[in-house]
């Protein structure tokens, strides 16, 4: 690789839907980015603005748009803006120049005609293309140019989509084409896939494939878009966006120029047939039906009497009908299993109309991904991992396949005229029985050249618990496994539904930490789940506040807030690595940590509050500790004060890492961002391991709190009181901000005084446990449980 190579400045030539994302993620990672397009028509010479509308006006749309492509708003300041005409020189202070123009290669051609006429040599000199051929692009231009030239193709939108396919040239340089692989994956948080120069690359080969099988299947069949999505969704490992909601997202005419393109390009592919277009799509075409583009797709809403609905699209008769529910037998049965593999297994072994679907269109998809190797891809772990991370799948046609095992799954597949490649009978046939195994920690893939079994490139640096914990686990229970890291640290990890914390989670916080003051040397609590943690379970607190166990409920919120502060004053550093959402008690975790490596994708906040309550494990305790290691007199501690009532009093949640510590969530100058979620593990052990060796010295509780008393309850009085008279707020609400208020000042103290964390648990404790006994809030936690809503009442 090319180890003296910095990426200080990049290049993003124009800015439309994906020029200005892209610029926007690197901006995220701290890069500099000059953005440039055209020049709209009969601009004048000299007028700065005039000449740069189009590409402010594009960035300024992404800025606004939600999700939102930026970290933080303030990190667009590191993006500035310019046209082809008046700004190209300015390439040649950036160390990589990415093109983004309309997808036309005569363009392309002659942006790349204007860049080496400016761009300095050994810049790095990439496009991002869905299906141009790499190779024309580079046609005509120099030695130095082609050798530094590949395809780096980002899905939309870059910072949310994983994947990015790196496609060289014969001659593009095989250290840039290492140092793209390994900066993609370490820097930009990429899954990068070496592609080959084919059409569509291979996630969109294989991707665009399953959705055009699926949309063959419906026309023939006469399904409905609502049953398609239910089986297409998060039960098989797929997106809640399923099929046709993802299709509503990327617009239909998008889906159908991929596929145009490659009824176009692939000539001799075996199932070249499945992508014509359907007759009900193309009807969906001439009617503008394209998605979210046009307000209408394979859904659409609509206002009636005052409400939405949700409309789905008849494919027979092209007209919209409300959104009907369906229900399959197999999914019923299946409703308790946990494990994708074994939902698989059911799933794909019933006997009614899912049962179907699943062996079509899957056995389809198996035989052709087995026939693409080695046309676009010479391993079959970059198939998998090009449809997972630009598709959203948990599971790859390979990995899917190997679930339901390999021998048995070709005998059905034959059955039903789905024959797979011969390297398949041949891999059965050399005693190799799965396209994946698992040997000393190493996830290894079959290898069809050597017909042996690899470690998959890359992976060498990270730790993955999947990989390791079988022959690593040194205890669990129902709700968490305790893994043996290496280097004298040990991982917790949760396994409870949505990672929710209750007595299970507690019971291995506590053995973990009992382990490791015991016999190693730190504890990192992360996990591989869709989510770090959603937050303590709040169906056992309701059904303690509903029977009126308040005694007891006492007792289990003791031992929630008692586990916390074993977290912070245990002998060993604690390290907790959260990603995506880490709400509620899975906050309060965090807070306790003596440190936090969090992944940029972060969705972090104290959400109590709109259940009724206020964060009742440490996390009202730990704002007030927080509030009082930053206080100064005067106005600044009552500012910083209204900050803090407000972060937890509007359920404020991070909408990534960088904004937790906006909230105060995270603390800057000691927890740190990691971009690539895959290194997540790996650096937590590491800053554990390092904190360990220092000579980690256990912290003695706090007594030295300096909390404001009557002064600051009295501002979260009026303040409450205030946003009631103005309509925000319900006077349920003015109740619990009241209680809040309390709790953070540290009581109706006559004037700023010094307490204890203990003092501020016990008024934590009993603010929660009093809210518990009101009807509203047991109304506001049903309706989480139930159906999922904030119920403002």
């Amino acid at each position: 690789m090319d180890t003296k190579r910095i990426i200080k400045k990049v290049a993003v030539l124009g800015s439309g839907v994906m020029g200005s994302r892209i610029a926007c993620h690197f901006a995220n990672i701290g890069v500099q980015v000059l953005l440039l397009d055209i020049v709209p028509k009969d601009a004048p010479a000299g007028d700065k603005k005039a000449r740069n509308k189009i590409v402010n006006d594009a960035l300024d749309f992404a800025l606004k748009s939600n999700p939102s492509p930026i970290y933080l708003k303030s990190f667009a300041r590191r993006i500035a803006t310019g046209n082809f005409e008046d700004d190209m020189p300015k390439i040649a202070e950036c160390d990589w120049v990415i093109e983004v123009v309309v997808e036309r290669l005569d363009i392309k051609q002659q942006v790349f005609e204007t860049v080496e006429k400016h761009r300095k040599p050994g810049t790095l000199i990439t496009s991002n293309t869905s299906g141009i051929p790499i190779h024309l692009m580079a046609e005509g231009r120099s030695d130095d140019f082609r050798k530094h030239f590949c395809g780096t193709h980002f899905f939309n939108p870059p910072r949310y989509l994983k994947l990015l396919e790196i496609i060289p040239t014969n001659d593009t340089l095989p250290e840039v084409v290492d140092f793209l692989m390994n900066y993609g994956e370490q820097f930009l948080g990429k899954t990068t896939v070496l592609a080959k120069d084919t059409p569509a690359f291979i996630g969109n080969r294989i991707g665009v494939f399953s959705i055009m099988s699926v949309l063959h299947y419906v026309e023939k069949t006469g399904m409905t878009v609502e049953e398609v999505d239910k089986l297409t969704g998060p039960v098989i490992g797929h997106p809640k966006s399923a099929t046709f909601r993802t299709n509503d997202v990327v617009g239909l005419d998008t889906m159908v120029h991929v596929a145009n393109g490659l009824s176009k390009n692939v000539p001799n592919d075996e199932a070249k047939e499945l992508f014509a277009i359907p007759e009900f799509v193309n009807g969906m075409l001439k009617n503008n039906l394209l998605g979210s583009k046009t307000g209408k797709g394979f859904y659409k809403k609509e206002k009636v009497d005052g409400a939405s609905q949700f409309l789905a699209l008849d494919l027979k008769t092209l007209e919209y009908k409300p959104s009907q529910k369906v229900k399959f037998p197999s999914l019923d049965v299946t409703k308790t299993i946990d494990s994708l593999k074994e939902r698989l297994k059911i799933l794909f072994a019933a006997k009614d109309k899912a049962g179907d679907f699943y062996r079509t269109t899957f056995f389809q998809l198996f035989a052709y991904a087995s026939n693409r190797i080695p046309e676009i891809a010479d391993e079959l772990y970059k198939i998998d991992a090009a449809v997972n991370a630009g598709f959203g799948w948990e599971m790859g046609p390979f990995e899917k396949w190997d679930a339901l095992g390999v021998a048995n799954t070709v005998k059905a597949m034959e059955a039903m005229g789905n024959k797979p490649a011969q390297w398949v009978y041949d891999m059965l046939a050399s005693g190799a029985d799965s396209f994946y195994k698992i040997t000393e920690g190493k996830r290894q893939y079959y290898d069809i050249g050597s017909k042996t079994y690899k470690v998959i490139p890359g992976t060498e640096n990270f730790i993955l618990l999947s990989n390791i914990r079988e022959a690593n686990t040194i205890w669990k229970n129902s709700g968490t496994t305790i893994t043996d890291i290496g280097d004298g640290i040990i991982n917790l990890e949760f396994h409870t539904k949505m990672n929710t914390i209750g007595g299970d989670v507690i019971e291995g916080l506590n053995k973990a930490i009992t382990l490791a003051e015991k016999s190693y040397k730190g504890l990192v609590i992360s996990n591989e789940g869709a989510n770090f943690s959603a937050g303590a379970n709040v169906g056992m607190i309701f059904m303690m506040a509903v029977e009126q166990e308040f005694d007891e409920l006492n007792i289990v919120i003791k031992a929630f807030q008692n586990a916390m502060m074993r977290i912070r004053y245990s002998s060993i550093p604690v390290v907790a690595a959260p990603h995506q959402m880490a709400l509620g008690g899975g906050c309060e975790l965090c807070l306790h940590a003596d440190k936090v490596v969090a992944h940029s994708e972060l969705y972090m906040g104290l959400v109590e509050f709109g259940v009724g309550l206020i964060p009742g494990g440490g996390g009202t305790k730990e704002f007030a500790l927080r509030l009082s290691d930053e206080l100064q007199d005067g106005d600044i501690e009552l500012n910083n004060f209204r900050d803090r009532f407000l972060t937890i009093g509007q359920a404020k949640v991070s909408t990534s890492a960088y904004e937790a510590f906006e909230h105060g969530y995270l603390k800057k100058g000691r927890d740190v961002v990691v971009v690539s979620q895959n290194r997540l593990l790996a650096e937590a052990k590491q800053h554990c391991l390092q904190m360990a060796n220092e000579g980690y010295v256990q912290p003695v509780q706090r007594t030295d709190i300096r909390v404001l008393g009557k002064q600051a309850l009295g501002l979260g009085y009026v303040g409450a009181n205030t946003m009631y008279s103005g309509n925000y707020i319900s006077e349920h609400d003015v109740k619990i901000s009241q209680k809040l208020a309390y709790v953070l000042a540290g009581g109706d103290l006559s004037q700023p005084s010094l307490v204890s964390e203990d003092y501020l648990l016990g008024l934590e404790r009993e603010a929660f446990v009093s809210l518990c006994t009101e009807r509203k809030t047991l109304e506001r936690i049903q309706s989480i449980i139930t159906g999922g809503k904030v119920l403002r009442n």
